[in-house]
C-alpha cells in the first residue's frame, strides 16, 4: 500500500469520526441535554453495568487518566450519585456503587439515549436500519477489544407500566411453579397499589432488572416503621436466573435502606421458596418466626426473616 493510499484511509476515518461525533451530539456541553459530559455519562453507564468495580478497573476499561477519573468520581460523590465501600480483597481499593440518586440519573440518561437513537433510526427504512447496524457491528469486530467485565443486565427505577408487569408476572410464575391461586395475585396487586399511592422517594424504592431490553426481575423496599424497612415482591424470571440478579436486587435494597436511615430490614416469605430463602440467608437475614397458613389455596408455612443494618 502506497503512502498516498494510507493517507486517504486515515482521512476517511477522521472524516467519519467528525461526522459521527456531530451526528450523535457528543460535542455538546451536556450529553443528550443532560448535566453530564460524555466522559461523566460513560462512567455512570459503566457503574450501572458492573456488579462490583473499582476506580482502577474503570480507569483501565475506559482508558481514562486516573486523575481525571478521580475528579469525576469526587464530583459524583459530592452530588450524592455514588458511594464507596472498602474492598474486602484489597483495603487500598474502594468498591464503587450508584446510590438511589445515581440510579435515577442513569435511568434518565438511558431513556434520553434511547429516544435520540430511536429518532435517528426512524429516519431510515427497515432495510437501511439493518445495513447501519451491520456496519456498526463490523467496526466493533474489527476495532474493538475483548468486551469488558459487565453484568448482562441493568437495574433501574420503574417506568410507566412496569408495576402492572410486576403484578402480572407474579401471578403467572407462582401459578405455574407452585399452583398458587388468585389470592396471591390479589395480594401482589394490593402491595403494588399501596406503593404507588403512598410512595415516599426518600424512604421507599423499586428496582426493575432489565436484560436485553426486557424486564426480568424486580424488588421493592417499603417503610414498615421509622426504623424498620420491609423487602417485598422479589422475583426473577426463569430465563434470567443464574446471573446473580436476585442477590443483586437484595443487595441494592440493603444499601438503600442504610442510606435512608433504617436500622433493620424485615421480609415475609414461604418455606417452599427455597431459592429466595437461600438468597436471604446469604445476605445475612435470619429466620425469626414461622406459622402455617392456606391463603393462596395451598397449605403453606409463612416465614418472617430479619437482619440488622
Amino acid at each position: 500500500m502506497s503512502d498516498q493510499e494510507s493517507l486517504q484511509r486515515i482521512e476517511a476515518v477522521r472524516r467519519f469520526s467528525r461526522f459521527y461525533t456531530r451526528t450523535v451530539g457528543v460535542l455538546h456541553e451536556g450529553l443528550l441535554g443532560s448535566p453530564f459530559s460524555l466522559a461523566e455519562a460513560r462512567v455512570v453507564y459503566e457503574l450501572a453495568h458492573h456488579e462490583r468495580t473499582t476506580a482502577n478497573e474503570l480507569s483501565e476499561e475506559l482508558g481514562l487518566d486516573p486523575g481525571y477519573l478521580s475528579r469525576i468520581l469526587r464530583g459524583f460523590e459530592q452530588r450524592g450519585l455514588i458511594t464507596r465501600q472498602p474492598s474486602e480483597a484489597d483495603a487500598r481499593q474502594n468498591i464503587l456503587s450508584l446510590t438511589a440518586e445515581g440510579w435515577e440519573a442513569f435511568a434518565d440518561l438511558n431513556a434520553r439515549s434511547r429516544q435520540e437513537i430511536g429518532a435517528m433510526l426512524a429516519r431510515l427504512g427497515t432495510a437501511d436500519q439493518d445495513r447501519l447496524v451491520a456496519a456498526m457491528r463490523t467496526i466493533e469486530e474489527l476495532m474493538g477489544d475483548p468486551p469488558p467485565r459487565r453484568a448482562p443486565y441493568i437495574l433501574r427505577p420503574p417506568r410507566p407500566g412496569d408495576i402492572g408487569w410486576v403484578i402480572q408476572r407474579h401471578g403467572v410464575l407462582y401459578a405455574e411453579d407452585y399452583g398458587w391461586g388468585a389470592d396471591f395475585e390479589a395480594l401482589v396487586a394490593d402491595v403494588a397499589a399501596e406503593f404507588l399511592r403512598t410512595y415516599d422517594p426518600a424512604r421507599e424504592r423499586c428496582w426493575i432488572a432489565e436484560m436485553d431490553g426486557q424486564n426480568v426481575g424486580c424488588v421493592f423496599v417499603v417503610r414498615k416503621t421509622d426504623e424498620i424497612a420491609k423487602l417485598r415482591l422479589l422475583i426473577v424470571e426463569p430465563s434470567a436466573r443464574g446471573h446473580g440478579i436476585g442477590a443483586r436486587l437484595v443487595d441494592e435494597c440493603l444499601r438503600f435502606a442504610r442510606q435512608a436511615g433504617y436500622r433493620r430490614m424485615t421480609l415475609w416469605t414461604n418455606s417452599i421458596l427455597l431459592p429466595a430463602r437461600r438468597i436471604y440467608e446469604k445476605a445475612g437475614f435470619q429466620l425469626v418466626a414461622s406459622e402455617p397458613h392456606d391463603h393462596f389455596g395451598k397449605d403453606l408455612i409463612g416465614e418472617t426473616w430479619e437482619r440488622d443494618l
